[in-house]
């Protein structure tokens, strides 16, 4: 991540990322990279929010109501994880289509222990579903 982006950070958001340890940090910021990137490509949903929910950066489509919240944190397990809503199938879904490679923590979290273990083509599903999870019927 080019350090532009995080001068788009609200100063709450920053300080998130920088109270993280330096490998979680960066694991984080990879997401939130992927995140923002897949949104990109993604004109119908509108605009991506950053905010803090439960104490950690999330995204969400709060202009058109096309997705579900999308958050990056770190697990008590330790490392780093992309949170999705637990009420959603999009962890089990993504399980299902990662398979055993995959960490998981039930249905509200994919686990990393490092950037090393980031698999942007199939996050890339994971974060374009959970982006227009409510026109997915």
């Amino acid at each position: 991540m080019c350090p532009a982006d995080m001068t788009k950070m609200s100063s709450d958001v920053r300080a998130v990322f920088d109270a993280a340890p330096p490998d979680a940090r960066e694991g984080m910021l990879a997401l939130r990279g992927l995140i923002l990137a897949e949104a990109d490509r993604m004109p119908d949903i509108g605009a991506l929010t950053e905010a803090l929910r439960w104490g950690q950066p999330a995204y969400l489509t709060l202009a058109s109501g096309a997705g579900s919240t999308l958050r990056v944190g770190i697990p008590k397990s330790g490392g780093f994880a992309l949170f999705a809503h637990c009420q959603t199938s999009l962890i089990a879904d993504f399980k299902a289509l990662a398979g055993a490679e995959c960490r998981v923590e039930g249905n509200r979290a994919v686990l990393f222990r490092t950037v090393g273990d980031l698999r942007p083509d199939l996050l890339g599903l994971l974060i374009r579903r959970a982006l227009r999870w409510h026109w997915r019927q």
